[in-house]
């Protein structure tokens, strides 16, 4: 494998609330220099959490993504806060975008988005053994949770209102580590 690309300079491009870009200049181990930009990441992480209600159930919640500007269903999700682990944000989400906190929290795998331009990364979280409770969210309008069955799985990932590539991926991953349990 290559050594890493030297990058010899990088500077911000272009900013907005929600991103930043950079543009980098970078030299690679065979002397080739060329410029990149990327949408630069903030100081925390993400999370995506697969919220399960029982062995097959699992809960998905339908919001408006204005990138698609339609409602989709997708997993529960949000930022990591200063000074939470995603252990602690994955919970706190669950419990404003659900309505369930869970005493089995599990990480599973940290996915890039993107990573030729973005440095992203979203940490899924397996939530199980649910429990009620409800915290104050920052959402606009109330979110629809949904249930859905993971044995269903190619049905649900097969409609048209569930696109969230992270979402897929988290189910999928989900789906197999639960069955390796049987």
């Amino acid at each position: 494998m290559p050594s890493l690309p030297k990058i010899l300079q990088c500077q911000q491009v272009a900013q907005s609330k929600l991103f930043r870009v950079e543009q980098l200049q970078l030299q690679f181990s065979n002397g080739e220099q060329r410029t990149y930009e990327r949408l630069a990441g903030g100081k925390t992480a993400a999370v995506i959490i697969v919220p399960m209600l029982d062995s097959d159930t699992v809960l998905l919640i339908r919001e408006y993504g204005v990138g698609v500007e339609g409602y989709e269903l997708g997993l529960p999700k949000g930022k990591v806060d200063a000074g939470e682990t995603h252990i602690e944000a994955a919970n706190r989400e669950l419990k404003e975008e659900v309505g369930y906190g869970a005493k089995d929290l599990q990480l599973m795998k940290c996915l890039s988005q993107s990573p030729n331009y973005m440095q992203h990364k979203t940490q899924i979280v397996l939530a199980r053994n649910l429990y009620p409770e409800r915290l104050e969210g920052d959402e606009p309008e109330p979110l629809d949770v949904v249930p859905a069955k993971l044995s269903e799985l190619e049905q649900w990932i097969a409609r048209d209102d569930l696109t969230e590539a992270r979402s897929i991926a988290a189910l999928l991953l989900a789906r197999q580590y639960l069955q390796s349990l049987k």
